[in-house]
């Protein structure tokens, strides 16, 4: 049941990015051009983690995250308000190992967890009537864990539902009418709290900053 209410969250994401960007294409579709293009790009993830002191039963102790890098595929739908200026909502799921090192009691297999962020940003595109056309974008993403392993410890609770900065950069080559390969470079700050329980009764709290770098290359079709 925790799985489905998280796939509705980000079915309302979706659905909300959407509704955010169709009304203002309208007029640039009706003159022929169509808004609407998708990509499908291999993508690897590349965290850039940080964490805050481990605190046990409130007392600081030793010891931070790491964040195993991930790789997988992506999906982004992408509205265009006008040839330049475009909304795009990219989605991807990907797992990531993850472990404490460093604390009092050695390091510590903290299992993996499940990331399914969508990322919703509004770009500028260069040059959108030539073959080559590079993008800059900027937007948010919305950590969702539909999943998580407790490795070695106990137990483990990572809180989703964080919302973190995005920026993008990026181009698309188009080697036929509708399509074009892509390259995507993005960068999201966000962090996600943990809960875990290393022993019976002693808890581990922590935040770890993830901050991934998240490159893709892919094909994109343009309708």
């Amino acid at each position: 049941m925790q799985l489905l209410e998280k796939v509705k969250k980000v079915g309302l994401v979706s659905l909300c990015g959407l509704m955010f960007v169709a009304p203002s294409g309208l007029c640039w579709a009706a003159d022929g051009e169509s808004p609407w293009m998708v990509r499908v790009r291999a993508l690897g993830i590349f965290p850039d983690e940080s964490s805050s002191t481990f605190t046990l039963g409130g007392a600081a102790i030793s010891g931070e995250a790491e964040v195993d890098d991930a790789y997988t595929l992506d999906l982004d739908i992408s509205y265009f308000f006008t040839p330049n200026i475009a909304a795009e909502l990219t989605l991807a799921y990907a797992q990531h190992d993850v472990k404490a090192e460093n604390t009092p009691l050695g390091n510590i297999d903290l299992g993996s967890l499940d990331l399914l962020p969508p990322t919703l940003t509004v770009q500028y595109h260069f040059m959108p009537t030539q073959a080559f056309r590079p993008y800059v974008g900027a937007g948010i993403s919305y950590v969702l864990i539909p999943n998580e392993d407790a490795g070695s410890a106990v137990s483990i609770d990572y809180d989703d539902g964080q919302v973190g900065f995005a920026l993008q950069i990026g181009f698309d080559y188009f080697f036929s009418k509708n399509w074009c390969l892509n390259f995507d470079v993005k960068k999201v700050w966000v962090d996600v709290d943990a809960r875990i329980q290393v022993l019976p009764g002693a808890y581990v709290d922590t935040t770890v900053d993830v901050d991934p770098l998240l490159v893709g290359i892919g094909i994109g079709y343009r309708f």
